[in-house]
């Protein structure tokens, strides 16, 4: 759940709402996923996200284990049976901040993640990696640059360290 959310750079809402028919393995061994309705989109139309081939490989073992059959991509497991209806935003919520912690961050920055830490770092991620704002607005289905910027004003971008620095 947790790098499926990262590289779609998605709300927690967004991805408990994911249906087994929104997400598609690509032939090139990635995932093409459909988010519908989200907090800026109120007309319903939709975005299409991808994922790395790493994250396509987990998610279809984690798919083939389980023997997915429910509408609801993430549906709740109880008694070793996936029941048919979405997790709560909640959960993701709980996840994030639980792996934070086993990741060995401290208590109180672990407390400091949330369910739209997938966002805001992919974003941020992206940015360091030398995407450029158009690529990222793309990637998270952003449809305004003041958004993004205010994703990105926290992090650390030194746009030297890029490209050969002009003689001046």
């Amino acid at each position: 759940m947790i790098p499926l959310g990262y590289e779609l750079l998605t709300r927690r809402s967004e991805l408990v709402a994911l249906r087994t028919e929104d997400v598609q393995l690509r032939a090139y061994g990635t995932l093409k996923v459909v988010i519908r309705r989200n907090k800026s989109d109120q007309f319903g139309e939709v975005r299409t996200a991808f994922s790395s081939r790493e994250t396509a490989g987990t998610v279809m073992v984690w798919i083939n284990i389980g023997k997915i059959k429910c509408q609801a991509f993430f549906s709740p497991v109880y008694k070793g049976k996936a029941l048919d209806r979405s997790q709560s935003d909640m959960t993701v919520r709980r996840l994030v901040k639980e792996t934070a912690g086993r990741a060995g961050f401290s208590e109180e920055l672990a407390a400091q993640f949330s369910g739209h830490s997938f966002r805001v770092g992919a974003a941020q991620d992206l940015l360091r990696l030398g995407y450029d704002g158009i690529a990222i607005m793309r990637a998270g289905g952003w449809k305004s640059t003041q958004t993004v910027l205010r994703y990105l004003r926290e992090a650390e971008h030194n746009v030297w360290t890029k490209k050969q620095r002009p003689t001046l």
